[in-house]
């Protein structure tokens, strides 16, 4: 199994280029769409995620727990997605989620800003003024998500294997020496090690995005996935009411077959005068 992960600069034929991979690979391609799709079939509710590459807003960041929710939610799609393997991920973070695995291959697709914004304005069909404010935010927005999600340039040319201008690149050239590259020796399968390394860490981001949305994270809580599908609870509750309620949500995460509670009950002490 093996998965590559296509970024872009607007206005480089990225997405081309990516769905173009997959295809002549028979690989399954993930972008915005399919990304939601996934998302949904994973139980999570229309709307209770975002996959955009955006830096939450100040107030938005510092006020609410929410912007975290959505990139747990986020990770553990593509993490789960990647299990599969044989895909193509376009953008989102997955060339930082993924980049531990030697099975992975991460592109980045760029080019000068003038023929970025000559292509904006004709697959938008838009006045040069708003293609150039168009690529600028783009840049301005993928830069504040990664900044937020990974504390990491997105741009950091090690992040990596293969970096193709297309100022000169065809669609087509492009598409070759990306599917070369995947079919390179240095290219290895993933083992089953890596496969459940993906499962673990896509149930990681599921436990942490469900602590966040119910309250819990506030909580001297703690979580040990032990093998996949089976987690570990442990830490300091104050009623056995809460205990039962904290195991319900624990319970209710998909993709969590056996819970090991081991939370305690200790009254809060009412101190003296």
């Amino acid at each position: 199994m093996y998965f590559i992960t296509i970024s872009e600069m607007l206005g480089t034929n990225g997405e081309k280029i990516a769905r173009e991979v997959a295809k002549s690979l028979n690989y399954s391609f993930f972008g915005e769409g399919e990304l939601l799709n996934a998302a949904e079939e994973m139980g999570f509710p229309p709307g209770s995620w975002r996959p955009d590459e955006k830096g939450p807003a100040f107030f938005e960041s510092f006020f609410s727990q929410r912007p975290k929710i959505y990139l747990d939610r986020l990770q553990s799609v593509i993490l789960e997605l990647a299990k599969k393997g044989n895909s193509v991920f376009f953008g989102k973070g997955s060339q930082l989620l993924l980049q531990s695995f030697d099975c992975a291959l991460h592109i980045l697709v760029t080019g000068s800003m003038g023929k970025r914004v000559q292509r904006v304005m004709e697959e938008k069909r838009v006045e040069k003024e708003v293609a150039e404010k168009m690529t600028h935010r783009s840049d301005h927005d993928k830069r504040g998500f990664f900044r937020f999600a990974f504390d990491e340039d997105w741009l950091n040319p090690q992040l990596y294997d293969l970096i193709l201008n297309t100022d000169k690149l065809s669609i087509g050239s492009a598409v070759k020496i990306i599917v070369d590259a995947a079919k390179s020796d240095e290219i290895k399968a993933c083992g089953i090690d890596s496969m459940k390394s993906l499962g673990k860490l896509s149930l990681h981001r599921r436990i942490e995005a469900a602590f966040l949305e119910s309250g819990l994270s506030g909580y001297h809580l703690f979580f040990t996935i032990e093998d996949e599908g089976s987690v570990r609870l442990s830490g300091v509750v104050d009623s056995s009411e809460e205990k039962e309620r904290i195991e319900k949500i624990m319970k209710g995460i998909k993709g969590v077959e056996n819970l090991i509670n081991n939370l305690n009950v200790v009254k809060p002490s009412m101190g003296g005068v």
